[in-house]
């Protein structure tokens, strides 16, 4: 890996080519072939300074990464822990990238056959239509569920409020 540090308007102290050089090993962590890596700390008036880390990765874009302050170890802390977002976000999709094989996919499949024949069937959603658009009185209701094998049963009462009624395990009703 290729390494320059330019001071534009400013001498760099070797203390300050310490850091940067420090700061810029940590990004070897991350496994990627970086091919160079130049910074650029610049003096401007008034606003302090500004640290610029141009990263030239193989085989992808280069990164830019530009950060201002008026400390310039806390710039370029700051734009130390930007380059290292990118680069691991970039490291991440790189190794999460996997691809399924065919045989890892009819492994799958067997698995999940085994499972529904263990387990039986697989449980469907089923959607129904619900009748709550005519309001009915109470005892209608309840008829409606002692006709049918549910638990509950949803409808409109005549005061247009949704309502519901259930059997209870000791043989009685509940209304909500």
């Amino acid at each position: 890996m290729n390494m320059s540090i330019v001071g534009r308007h400013i001498e760099l102290t070797d203390a300050m080519k310490a850091h940067i050089e420090s700061s810029v090993e940590t990004l070897k962590k991350y496994n990627l072939d970086i091919i160079s890596i130049r910074t650029i700390v610049s003096a401007e008036e008034k606003k302090g300074f500004a640290v610029e880390f141009t990263i030239n990765l193989a085989h992808k874009n280069t990164i830019v990464i530009k950060q201002k302050d008026k400390d310039v170890y806390a710039g370029i802390d700051l734009a130390i822990e930007r380059a290292q977002k990118v680069l691991r976000r970039h490291h991440d999709k790189i190794t999460e990238h996997r691809v399924t094989t065919l045989e890892e996919l009819a492994e799958q499949k067997a698995s999940q056959d085994e499972l529904k024949e263990a387990y039986g069937s697989d449980d469907e959603i089923v959607p129904t239509e619900l009748e709550l658009y005519k309001p009915m009185e109470i005892e209608e209701a309840m008829q409606r569920l002692n006709d049918s094998d549910r638990k509950f049963f949803v409808f409109n009462d005549m005061d247009d409020k949704m309502r519901v009624i259930y059997k209870r395990t000791d043989e009685r009703y509940g209304l909500y």
